[in-house]
């Protein structure tokens, strides 16, 4: 008897927890189901900053991530402080992020270090909360540990790493002892490139090639000293990755410096198979088109179109029509739309009306605490080929862009972040269509530390 009245007394008290429940089904600790469809509708602006390691602006100690719904990233009154209280992305050194064109999902391969090339992605949920999701894997058995890495515009199916590895060639002349007899010959540039199943978590393909510039080039020490930046085509059967031409003396075999810059070049391989590399060369623009930390080409309308960097004549954007060469009837020259000189393009991304913000520095553009120059945003017009300087912003010698990443693309709307190094500053979102800027939530900054970007 004592077993069974513990039980009725356990049934009842399970009843009346019942019946509360759905008495107060309408607390507001509960979400209706139109608050949770505006939960799952929530547009995240992901925000990335790093760390100074040991100079101002190096970012090398690490990388901290904080998401804004799009709401409050619009919003002045709005205060985030991710040094403080940001989620910290697994990477040795500044980590190499992309984002779901949503903006839900993080994806990340981790540079340098003890979990150099390492994959994971991450849910946004707003603030610090990211929730690991699927499975990791390591492609640095393919790339390094240290991997250059973008996602291809695939509907966020597919990632895509690249390198180099390179090889004088030498004709010894049959005295391997005296190194004055070495003729060079050649420097073999092999290009190394894994595509990356991001939603399963697995390697796709992998394929080692070589890369030959022409007999001439060759003879002169030129080769493929960097790549980056995979773009995948309209048609989806071509990749085009960027590239930095460098040198060697042919006399000395020693590194050159202060060679000539060539016309810019791009290798081009099928995909996805990977096979028949071909190297297509522009006559507009010259210098290299890997870019650095920013996806430095985009599809649209049916072309790819690609900034340069280093070029004597200041950055062009140039254009790879469906034919998979370049199209140079296209000029389309920074320096003569920005009107200055010495234009360096660091980070752009359009949007999908052609529209596009730009980060760049010029000649006259001043060293600040990073030892890097000032640099500035501008709207810029992939059809009319113009380039106007966006007013608004507070600019001032210590905001450089050299490392940003990324902007967050909503619409017509370009999300961005402007901090000087050391400072704090704000998220600030430009409409393409009618180039306003409008001043977004505060930055808030730490010693030596800049943010790198918005996705």
């Amino acid at each position: 008897m004592k077993n069974q009245s513990f039980n009725i007394k356990f049934l009842s008290l399970a009843l009346s927890a019942l019946v509360l429940t759905f008495s107060c089904s309408d607390d507001d600790s509960t979400p209706s189901e139109e608050e949770e469809e505006q939960q799952e509708d929530t547009r995240w602006i992901t925000v990335a900053a790093a760390r100074m390691g040991t100079n101002p602006g190096d970012g090398n100690g690490g990388t901290l991530i904080y998401a804004l719904s799009k709401e409050d990233a619009q919003n002045p009154n709005v205060s985030i402080a991710p040094f403080d209280n940001g989620f910290i992305v697994p990477s040795n050194r500044t980590a190499r992020l992309q984002a779901s064109e949503d903006g839900s999902t993080i994806f990340n391969i981790s540079y340098a270090g003890d979990t150099g090339g390492n994959y994971s992605k991450y849910l946004a949920n707003g603030g610090q909360n990211f929730t690991p999701t699927g499975s990791e894997i390591s492609i640095a058995p393919y790339v390094g540990t240290a991997p250059r890495w973008i996602k291809l515009f695939d509907g966020d199916k597919t990632g895509c790493a690249v390198y180099v590895d390179t090889e004088h060639q030498i004709d010894d002349n049959g005295t391997p002892d005296d190194a004055t007899d070495d003729t060079y010959l050649r420097t073999e540039a092999k290009v190394g490139i894994v595509l990356l199943d991001l939603v399963n978590s697995k390697i796709l393909n992998f394929k080692e090639l070589s890369v030959p510039l022409s007999a001439e080039e060759e003879a002169k020490g030129y080769y493929f000293g960097r790549v980056d930046m995979p773009t995948l085509n309209a048609a989806g059967d071509k990749l085009y990755i960027g590239g930095w031409l460098r040198k060697v003396n042919p006399t000395t075999i020693e590194s050159d410096s202060g060679y000539e810059i060539l016309a810019a070049k791009s290798i081009v391989v099928d995909y996805p198979t990977l096979f028949n590399p071909e190297v297509i060369t522009s006559s507009v623009g010259t210098g290299n088109t890997n870019g650095y930390r920013s996806i430095n080409s985009f599809e649209y309308n049916g072309a790819v179109y690609q900034a340069t960097q280093s070029d004597p004549n200041g950055s062009h954007i140039l254009k790879i029509g469906a034919d998979n060469t370049y199209d140079d009837s296209y000029v389309f020259s920074l320096d003569a739309a920005l009107g200055v000189t010495g234009a360096y393009a660091l980070a752009w991304r359009p949007a999908a009306n052609g529209k596009a913000v730009l980060a760049y520095r010029h000649d006259g553009s001043q060293d600040g605490i990073s030892g890097r120059p000032e640099s500035y945003f501008a709207l810029i017009d992939l059809n009319a080929k113009t380039a106007t300087k966006l007013e608004g912003i507070p600019y001032e010698i210590d905001m450089e862009m050299f490392q940003y990443q990324s902007y967050a693309v909503d619409g017509n709307n370009i999300y961005l972040t402007a901090a000087p190094v050391g400072k704090n500053g704000n998220i600030y979102v430009v409409d393409t269509e009618t180039g306003n800027v409008t001043k977004g939530a505060e930055l808030v900054n730490v010693d030596g530390s800049h943010f790198i970007g918005a996705w």
